[in-house]
């Protein structure tokens, strides 16, 4: 797993994207998210499921892997700007609005959505499969996924949810591109639809455990131990706000028990090459 995450990172580093510009800045901030590092969880979801069914295809499916990476690097950095989080880090590294400025902020998160769709348009897989994986991304990444969730986050701060709501709320906002990952892997390795949808449930519940531990992080750790700006939830919509951190926690050992289930449930290769990413994660709020 290790040299599949070194060789996602090579091919990220030579493929960064270029503006032919004489812009003195912009160059730099399209880069910087993406060279801070991260997790590189979602890109690493799919190449797995590559990897255990036609790992022929990894190469092939490096830049499916760099669109789903640039797509969730823009989420990142549109959720950081002042008329969202205003955070002031973000793995680790200044967030780009402060380190330059909103506009800038702004227009490098629109560039690196847009180009997540041309980076999978001309990857070299069949039209079909790419037009599939254009699809699954699109729903999930946009008004039916990532973008409502998000637009339900920033509108109902300071009002309580609903624990329905709360988790409709970060199904969409988390959940559903990590989901997308995975299905996008099973998409490009031919996978039956069948397979194809219990990985897309998994990823629901994977996501929402996500979501569940990262809150827990943000009211347990200092902004240095976690890398971002923490401590930033008090007037959000948080599991640990709803259910108290001891609540959150046992919500998260739940999941974690029906995630370990579900794993369980695939074919061998499946569950062996999705075992070697997730174990050391899905218990990461212990």
């Amino acid at each position: 797993m290790k040299n599949l995450l070194n060789s996602f990172e090579d091919y990220l580093l030579s493929n960064l994207p270029l503006s032919n510009t004489f812009h003195p800045n912009f160059q730099n901030a399209l880069g910087d998210m993406l060279k801070a590092g991260g997790k590189r969880f979602r890109p690493m979801l799919l190449l797995s499921v590559v990897k255990s069914n036609k790992s022929l295809l990894i190469s092939n499916s490096m830049p499916v892997a760099l669109g789903i990476e640039f797509l969730h690097t823009y989420s990142l950095i549109h959720d950081d700007l002042p008329a969202m989080d205003n955070a002031d880090l973000r793995r680790g590294f200044q967030t780009l609005h402060k380190k330059y400025d909103e506009v800038t902020a702004i227009l490098v998160g629109d560039a690196l959505n847009t180009e997540a769709f041309n980076l999978i348009s001309n990857a070299s897989l069949s039209n079909d499969i790419k037009i599939d994986l254009i699809k699954c991304l699109a729903s999930n990444g946009g008004i039916d996924g990532m973008i409502i969730g998000q637009a339900i986050d920033c509108f109902f701060e300071n009002q309580k949810l609903e624990l329905n709501q709360l988790e409709f709320l970060h199904i969409h906002k988390t959940a559903k591109l990590i989901a997308a990952s995975l299905k996008m892997g099973a998409i490009i390795s031919e996978y039956d639809l069948e397979t194809q949808e219990k990985l897309y449930s998994f990823g629901i519940d994977l996501g929402l455990l996500f979501q569940i531990q990262d809150d827990i992080i943000d009211e347990t750790l200092t902004s240095e131990e976690a890398g971002k700006t923490t401590k930033n939830d008090n007037l959000k919509n948080s599991f640990v706000n709803l259910l108290g951190l001891e609540g959150a926690k046992k919500s998260a050992d739940k999941l974690a028990n029906k995630c370990k289930e579900s794993l369980n449930s695939f074919d061998y290769k499946l569950k062996n090459s999705l075992e070697e990413l997730l174990l050391s994660y899905i218990n990461r709020h212990n």
